[in-house]
């Protein structure tokens, strides 16, 4: 596989070089997140496979143009799983998009997100150099470390060529419950609920209903299922994949009707946010909404948003000139702007994808 590190090295070089633009891009499963791509091909899916997987430890290292589904395979064998459950938005997903994306599931409110998993990675800059950033045990990346940072960069600091992520057991038991609930009754209690020793893994409300899976240990699970009634959700794994994969009604009715998708982060107690049509997760913590994406939609999105303390991100479809990303605040943004200029001094990386 060094011989393929050579390639990149060298059109990473030639780039820089003679001042091109580079879109770093595995599968495409991803191309419509984020702000315009721009810039010759550089395809990763050559440089795929696991590198190592040692069920016992609870890691798996493995190359960035690594299928996605060729990761979970591996890890369902051995009964693990990617514990923040991240979206593949098609069949060509590979690893180091799911990284660069920075995606979460439906579990990250109860198991954390996919930055907390990755301890370590290896990447290729705009100097054409290899670094080597934290390891392949937690001891490793103790507080922050440029593994982290690479997820959710979109593939603007470099190229990931390898990366090494914890894994979790999958659960013994789980369940689903659902809950005839009106919105604010559906925010309440599930901050209630966050509060108890219950084993919620996800959650999910739309349109008078909520979905409560729960995970964990047989006894755990019954217990919390008496505690809690409400009605048991038959097919609940395909109703989890739907929601993860966007392929829930609530967001094919958005493809159909051409309205933009956004999403909303908010603290979970915020109350109802009355901009339109919503699905609810993450214990209220990530909200979906269908409305326009115009300049005009955006910034009154945005201004009600920031006023209960979140943010909003226009997630498919819109006018991307609107901005994709709710703008930093000027010091995360000057920060932003040294990290960018050291690890890619030419600017050559999906320049402009996340501004």
């Amino acid at each position: 596989m060094q011989h393929i590190i050579e390639q990149f090295r060298e059109q990473v070089r030639a780039a820089a070089r003679d001042g091109r633009a580079l879109c770093i891009r595995g599968g495409g499963s991803k191309d419509w997140y984020g702000q315009q791509l721009d810039g010759d091909i550089l395809d990763t899916r050559a440089y795929r496979g696991i590198v190592d997987y040692e069920p016992t430890e609870l890691v798996i290292t493995a190359r960035c143009g690594t299928p996605l589904a060729e990761i979970e395979a591996a890890l369902l064998e051995q009964r693990q799983m990617l514990a923040f459950e991240p979206p593949h938005f098609g069949a060509a997903s590979t690893l180091g998009g799911a990284i660069a994306a920075g995606l979460s599931g439906p579990r990250r409110a109860g198991s954390g997100a996919l930055r907390d998993f990755v301890l370590g990675a290896r990447l290729l800059d705009g100097k054409g150099e290899v670094l080597g950033f934290g390891g392949q045990v937690m001891k490793n990346v103790a507080g922050y470390d440029v593994a982290r940072l690479l997820a959710g960069s979109l593939g603007t600091l470099g190229v990931l060529l390898e990366v090494s992520v914890k894994v979790l057991p999958i659960p013994v038991a789980e369940t689903t419950l659902r809950f005839a609930l009106g919105e604010p009754d559906a925010i309440r209690m599930l901050n209630e609920w966050a509060g108890q020793p219950l084993p919620v893994s996800a959650s999910c409300w739309h349109d008078g209903m909520l979905a409560l899976r729960l995970s964990g240990a047989r006894a755990a699970v019954d217990d919390a299922v008496r505690s809690l009634g409400g009605e048991v959700m038959p097919d609940c794994a395909a109703f989890w994949v739907g929601v993860r994969e966007q392929r829930h009604a609530f967001f094919m009715r958005s493809l159909d009707d051409d309205a933009a998708l956004w999403r909303l982060s908010l603290p979970s107690t915020a109350g109802p946010i009355a901009l339109g049509s919503q699905l609810i997760e993450w214990g209220g913590a990530q909200r979906w909404l269908r409305a326009p994406g115009d300049a005009a939609t955006a910034q009154h999105i945005r201004s009600v948003v920031a006023a209960a303390g979140g943010h909003a991100t226009l997630f498919r479809g819109g006018d991307k000139s609107v901005g994709v990303f709710q703008p930093l605040a000027p010091a995360i943004a000057r920060i932003h702007a040294r990290l960018k200029a050291g690890f890619d001094p030419a600017n050559i990386f999906n320049p402009g994808r996340m501004v």
